[in-house]
């Protein structure tokens, strides 16, 4: 039997990293078996789902690269086939209207909640007589669940899964206003849409049984369960926006490569040997959900920079460029102001962590900074270098061919004529040049910043010392 898999979010708000590590895993299983990877939109809760969370979960599937062979399919678009269905479970008699008030349910719940009994609904309507029946009444419809015997299932991340049919109860399938409830419409779906297999959150575990006793009354056999641990915080609690449970497109944001967000994701709950880096071909070949753990996994923003900062380092300039632009559009650069950024990125790639911090590395080599980093400026931008800088300005302007041999030779010259060290003259010059103190060879940033550009902001340096000696 082919491998068909979905994933089916509902519209309610962002797609955040635990819905997208089980987008990734059942497109990963569809993937590595040949299969069919289906995008299910679940909007039946029509009050809570929005266009805009729609849209949010699309922008994040579609950055991420995780494409989708069939759909999007909303459920709002297949409530005929909803009625249809619901209507053929009530003429089999495994269905049937229940007509109990709110204030009848809400008294029930309340007294087994003192007898310290489980919430459940008593089965009331479960066998009214056709007489006993008024459909013009307001009612729901309620699936009639098997009252003895047990459901059992073989989760391929939990094992064998058993609960007593007792302990579940007459689960609602349609509201008062006809449209169809969750547990009913996944059903429906994963039946019509030859579904094989099911991963998702363990969040979903209860509702499984119900699930599978749903697809037993519609005579098709259930897909293959596999409940994925939820994903936690490095200090062992439930995820939150502080630990990183923000929208995928955060990431984006921040600096991430999605390369290396699915790096991260499928190594949280999967695993190869010790192997840490996989190319999405190697994620392809070598996932099984089999090998899913049972235990939850920490999220740790930490690795993921690291993860992030090893694609930065590996990928290629043209490969890397169309998710740096983002970034250089946010940050307002123009590169036609400045060198080639082909040949800045091997240069600050090593040691920039995400590639909002990389763009802002290169950032003084297209526009001016706003200011001298503070440290830096108090440490090398004193009156003492004002003699070093004003020569060098100098040898610089007399530069006819800007390229680093003479750059250097002008820094040399100016240490030579002053008898001092290359560090009095190379690095008032640096912080000068870039508004602060790291950067690579003196002679290449210069060559890179321009030589109009290195002039000027010469002088702004020197007009910083001597405000500061105004100031002394």
């Amino acid at each position: 039997m082919s491998v068909k898999t979905r994933f089916a979010p509902s519209p309610t708000g962002y797609l955040h990293v635990g819905g997208a590590r089980t987008a990734l895993y059942s497109w990963l299983h569809a993937r590595a078996n040949d299969g069919e990877f289906v995008l299910r939109i679940e909007d039946t809760d029509i009050e809570r789902s929005t266009p805009e969370a729609v849209q949010a979960i699309m922008d994040g599937m579609n950055w991420l690269e995780l494409d989708w062979d069939e759909g999007p399919i909303y459920q709002t678009d297949r409530f005929g086939r909803y009625k249809e269905v619901i209507g053929e479970l009530v003429r089999q008699n495994k269905a049937y209207p229940c007509f109990c008030s709110r204030q009848r349910l809400d008294e029930l719940r309340e007294k087994q909640m003192e007898n310290k009994e489980k919430p459940r609904y008593d089965g009331k309507c479960r066998d009214l007589t056709a007489e006993q029946i008024d459909l013009t009444n307001d009612h729901v419809i309620r699936f009639k669940n098997p009252q003895e015997g047990v459901v059992t299932f073989k989760d391929v991340v939990k094992g064998e899964i058993t609960i007593a049919n007792k302990e579940l109860d007459d689960l609602i399938i349609a509201r008062t206003d006809g449209s169809p409830t969750y547990n009913f419409t996944v059903v429906v779906d994963d039946m019509d849409m030859g579904i094989t297999q099911v991963i998702r959150g363990d969040d979903h575990i209860n509702n499984t049984p119900r699930q599978i006793n749903i697809f037993k009354a519609l005579g098709v056999p259930a897909p293959e369960f596999g409940h994925v641990p939820m994903i936690l915080g490095d200090d062992g609690k439930k995820l939150s926006k502080r630990h990183g449970a923000v929208s995928v497109m955060q990431y984006r944001d921040d600096g991430y490569l999605p390369q290396a967000v699915l790096n991260y994701l499928v190594r949280l709950g999967w695993s190869h040997g010790d192997q840490e880096i996989f190319s999405i071909e190697e994620m392809k070949s070598l996932f099984d959900i089999n090998n899913i753990n049972k235990a939850p996994s920490a999220f740790n923003t930490d690795k993921l920079k690291w993860i992030n900062q090893q694609y930065i380092k590996s990928t290629p300039i043209e490969k890397l460029m169309p998710h740096l632009q983002w970034h250089i559009d946010q940050q307002g650069i123009d590169l036609s102001n400045g060198p080639d950024i082909g040949l800045l990125i091997p240069e600050f790639s090593e040691r920039a962590q995400t590639l909002d911090e990389l763009v802002s590395s290169v950032k003084t080599y297209y526009s001016e900074f706003e200011e001298f980093e503070a440290k830096a400026a108090k440490k090398h931008l004193r009156p003492v270098a004002k003699e070093a800088l004003a020569l060098v300005q100098s040898k610089f302007k007399a530069i006819e061919d800007w390229i680093p041999e003479n750059i250097q030779t002008a820094v040399d010259q100016t240490a030579q004529e002053l008898d001092i060290g290359m560090g009095k003259v190379g690095m008032p010059l640096r912080v000068a040049a870039t508004g602060g103190g790291m950067s690579p060879a003196i002679d290449i940033t210069l060559e890179w910043i321009g030589q109009a550009r290195t002039i000027s902001r010469i002088n702004r340096a020197l007009e910083f010392i001597a405000a500061r000696e105004a100031q002394a």
